[in-house]
């Protein structure tokens, strides 16, 4: 029974790696044009969400979404999430409507093909270089005046399988106080077990993701960044702890 298990999950983690690469494959001529220029990003957007979308209901996540608020289709945001899975880029982008980029980590830009299209439409972060970061800061102010929005997974990175929640990162916080954007937290409950970094693991199954109503940033100021980092980290926890308890 373990053997058939190990061969599911193989097979299962290779199906995921296809479906990741062929929508890009057939796609790439429309896929190249909409990310010559920076003003075209929201129509990388809107595919990128389609091959998110793909992806999911190939891999059998029956993804289901309750929102206690839903973003004005004219304003930016930090969208901010608990991060498990490789599957969360994907839930992201089927969640929120709002054309937003990424902030992640600038390993990912080495997979081939995702890598190609990452490395161009995303903000990367090498978090062991201090100057990395500042640049990161100021890519991301670009984008947040130019009317997009930003989504930051603020643990930094994926915790290990026993933490449910990691502490969370400054920077996200820092730069929605310095934009008097509103932060939106957002739960990712399933993600773990449906698709976790474990490679051995995961089955097809549901995935609720609960939007939380909106944290307001208007007159904050910097030295509020760690009141407003708990705030939304609390948030996200009591969430989690909530959907383990169903």
């Amino acid at each position: 029974m373990k053997l058939f298990k190990y061969i599911f999950w193989l097979l299962y983690r290779i199906w995921f790696y296809i479906l990741v690469a062929l929508p890009i494959l057939l796609l790439f001529p429309i896929l190249l044009v909409s990310i010559a220029k920076e003003s075209w990003y929201p129509y990388f957007f809107r595919i990128a969400r389609l091959w998110a979308k793909f992806i999911l209901i190939g891999m059998g996540f029956a993804y289901s979404i309750k929102r206690d608020e839903v973003p004005d289709k004219n304003k930016s945001y930090m969208f901010i999430a608990n991060h498990t899975s490789m599957a969360d880029i994907m839930l992201m982008l089927v969640t929120v409507k709002n054309p937003f980029v990424f902030v992640g980590k600038a390993e990912l830009a080495k997979i081939p093909l995702f890598g190609f299209f990452y490395k161009r439409t995303c903000i990367l972060v090498d978090r062991s270089s201090p100057k990395s970061r500042q640049a990161v800061f100021l890519r991301a102010q670009r984008r947040l005046k130019s009317g997009l929005s930003i989504c930051i997974f603020p643990e930094g990175g994926v915790p290990e399988e026993h933490v449910m929640l990691d502490s969370f990162k400054d920077g996200a916080f820092r730069l929605a106080i310095n934009h008097q954007t509103p932060i939106v937290p957002i739960t990712f409950a399933d993600n773990k077990k449906r698709f976790s970094y474990t490679f051995f693991s995961g089955s097809p199954g549901r995935m609720r993701v609960k939007v939380h109503k909106f944290i307001p940033t208007e007159g904050l100021k910097i030295e509020d960044t760690k009141g407003l980092n708990e705030n939304s980290r609390t948030v996200i926890l009591n969430q989690l702890e909530a959907f383990e308890s169903k």
